[in-house]
């Protein structure tokens, strides 16, 4: 006698759905219920994702409790098993995408009141005279809505606050009332254009590729779209790479559309991050902005997604469910059938690659909003250069910063110097638990690997020969930070890393101060050149370009063209020109000729030209199987076991061969290459072959997973 059953998600990382029964005869929960069920010894939240027949009810465990249902819609749970199925993922990974933190938990989670107070039209009538502190409430709320924490700076009690709730002279509320719009700025013909185009596929799918240049008033196309799709009713996603661009944009949505906007990303709290998942799916949250896992939100009423910065590595996951946002939210936008808009000045080769394909329609913007011109660039050959500042560089900061400009410098390494040697016997420093150097760090003083995460003190003397000369080579951005304070002592530097900006503010609270336009030097890493508008920088520059024209990575030239041409656009994005400077010891390189000028379209076509003459994403599928141990042999055997599962015909398999770095936090690291010219026979082949993997002998004794379409080696 066969039995129904309800399949049920997991949060474990085994391949598999598990099947469980009904408690006491009781229905079963229909698709998309969150249960919680009995996991061995434990008990876990799990899905419901389908219903099936059992051949045996013998040793099915019922499900304990049906905590909401049909709390996920079949397309999310559609979008998921084509996740699954694509990325090589586990079932039970369904779990930790689609649920926020807090309904992941067994124990009910209590819910954080309301963040917003707001008078009621009690409290706007009544006589307050022998009540000051509650008279200073309302005079506080008789524009709007504030938040509690607001009221709490401006000196207003909990108890107060409880106080007027009781009476019903205030109210909570999730999210506040409308805001007071502010037209922006009159779009340009390309703007007007792109806007037009996005539009027309307002109500089917349509994948929008937006390159323009940086400046040219990208943001505002999305908000003009956005207020039309708003005023209609419906919801707009916007995905951004990471946290730090998330402030900014949030302002600037909330002045142009009146409209408060929703955050949800990990900096969050379970509280906040529950509500903001709340809202999505209530339609509430009309504007959200979130991170990659925002594209999993369920939304009542959708209208448009944009992925801005589509190009960044960030939208790529690289644990547990390797997803690429950026492409779910393409997939996801198809299956909601509205448009999806993919901006950026320096698009992937992934995006552009599907543009010639036919699957995604170009827009363009050339020129840049307000009138402003794009920087003059220039190479700076610092062959025979002494120090870590260039002096012609150093007397171009100096000009800059005396007609009132701003210079940013861009260096993509923490710490003081990524070596310290020894100068008598040249010992170096090194991890030993990657293959790595552990680069210097002076405040702290700490020898730290930025791969592992492994520190130690700095030796007073060097520990092969007992030598005190230990000098540290080259420079990161602590070091230039320390050079740049002593040849400019009157001007702020302010250094724009991990490292120096811990707080959670720090960084806006950093961008707001600079935005006031008084000269000052930022020196940083990546976080300086991703869409931030400084309109006082006149002076950018990327200092020390050689070892991403030397990278084994074949994505290198790639990334160097994106860095470069997105540090460049900080400059001169108002009405003073601006200048853009490369620091090289290969001024005579090949790629960095290819590079030179304001035209990455035309660098991108070459480079992806080149990738489909080599055979190599996007042109050909990629996946890589990558398996690590603390013996070097044990990954290597699993993958040769590997290999022999995943060999066949349209397929080609390459390995086990070391990843770019073999050992990384005491792990042995291999890998195979997987490629295909047909992605779909690709994908089929490993979900068919994935129990056999986990079946192998050596599976258990080894970290391993597949990685389809992998952003780093």
């Amino acid at each position: 006698m066969t039995l129904k059953v309800a399949q049920v998600a997991v949060p474990v990382p085994v391949p598999r759905l598990f099947d469980y029964r009904s408690a006491d005869n009781q229905p079963l929960p229909p698709v998309g219920s969150r249960v919680l069920v009995p996991f061995g010894s434990r008990r876990l939240v799990g899905l419901v994702t389908g219903h099936a027949e059992a051949a045996q009810a013998d040793g099915l465990k019922p499900i304990e409790r049906v905590l909401d249902s049909a709390l996920i819609d079949e397309s999310l749970l559609a979008l998921f098993a084509w996740c699954r199925r694509y990325y090589a993922c586990a079932p039970g990974e369904a779990v930790n995408l689609l649920l926020p933190g807090a309904l992941r938990r067994v124990k009910p989670f209590r819910e954080p009141n309301p963040d917003y107070i707001d008078l009621t039209t009690k409290g706007r009538a009544a006589d307050l005279a022998r009540a000051p502190r509650q008279a200073e409430v309302v005079s506080l709320l008789q524009h709007g809505a504030l938040k509690r924490a607001d009221l709490k700076e401006a000196g207003i009690g909990a108890d107060i606050l409880r106080r007027m709730l009781s009476d019903g002279l205030v109210e909570a509320i999730d999210c506040p009332p409308a805001l007071a719009s502010e037209p922006g700025p009159n779009l340009n013909e390309e703007q007007r254009a792109a806007a037009a185009a996005i539009l027309r596929s307002r109500n089917r799918f349509a994948a929008l590729l937006l390159a323009g240049v940086t400046g040219s008033g990208k943001t505002e196309v999305y908000l003009h779209v956005a207020r039309r799709l708003l005023f209609r009713g419906r919801q707009v996603l916007i995905l951004v790479p990471e946290i730090g661009l998330t402030p900014q944009l949030v302002r600037r949505i909330e002045k142009r559309l009146g409209c408060p906007a929703t955050v949800y990303h990990s900096g969050l709290s379970e509280g906040e991050r529950l509500a903001a998942w709340k809202a999505a799916r209530d339609g509430r949250a009309r504007v959200i902005v979130g991170t990659r896992s925002a594209v999993f939100l369920p939304l009542a009423r959708p209208g448009l997604i944009v992925v801005d910065e589509e190009h960044d590595g960030s939208f790529k996951q690289q644990d547990g469910a390797r997803y690429h946002g950026r492409d779910v939210a393409v997939l996801r936008a198809a299956r909601l059938a509205v448009p999806i808009v993919l901006g950026s000045a320096t698009p992937s080769l992934e995006s552009l690659n599907n543009v010639d394909a036919g699957r995604y329609q170009l827009l363009t913007l050339t020129q840049r909003a307000g009138g402003a011109s794009m920087p003059r660039w220039q190479v700076l050959d610092t062959r025979g250069e002494g120090g870590a500042l260039d002096q012609r560089l150093e007397a171009t900061i100096e000009r800059h910063l005396n007609e009132g400009g701003q210079v940013l410098l861009y260096r993509n390494r923490r710490g003081y110097a990524p070596v310290l040697i020894c100068n008598a016997c040249g010992w170096q420093a090194d991890c030993h638990r990657c293959d790595a150097h552990m680069t210097w760090h002076q405040t702290p003083p700490r020898l730290q690997c930025h791969h592992c995460g492994a520190q130690q003190r700095t030796p007073p003397r060097c520990p092969e020969c007992g030598s005190p000369s230990l000098e540290p080579l080259g420079a990161g951005t602590e070091r230039l930070e320390d050079l740049l304070k002593k040849r400019f002592p009157d001007v702020p530097v302010h250094r724009v890393d991990r490292d120096a900006m811990t707080g959670r503010a720090d960084f806006e609270n950093l961008l707001d101060l600079v935005r006031d336009g008084a000269p000052c030097i930022l020196v940083g890493t990546q976080m300086l050149a991703k869409g931030h508008h400084l309109p006082g920088v006149t002076l950018a520059a990327v200092l020390d370009v050689d070892q991403a024209l030397f990278s084994a990575d074949f994505r290198a030239p790639e990334r160097l063209g994106q860095a470069v041409h997105q540090v460049a656009g900080r400059s001169g994005r108002a009405e003073r020109p601006g200048q853009f400077l490369i620091q090289t010891r290969h001024p005579e390189h090949p790629l960095l000729a290819a590079l030179l000028g304001d035209d990455y379209l035309g660098y991108a076509q070459c480079l992806l030209a080149e990738r489909r003459a080599a055979g190599l994403p996007p042109a050909h599928a990629l996946a890589l199987v990558r398996a690590e141990a603390h013996q070097a042999q044990e990954p290597r055997d699993f993958l040769v076991a590997a290999a022999r599962c995943l060999r066949m015909k349209g397929i080609d398999v390459a390995g086990p061969i070391p990843a770019i770095m073999a050992r990384r936090g005491g792990y042995w690291r291999f890998q195979l290459w997987l490629q295909s010219a047909d992605r779909a026979h690709l994908v089929q082949h490993i979900d068919h072959s994935l129990e056999k993997l986990y079946a192998l002998p050596n599976a258990r004794r080894v970290r391993w997973h597949i990685d389809m379409d992998p952003a780093e080696l």
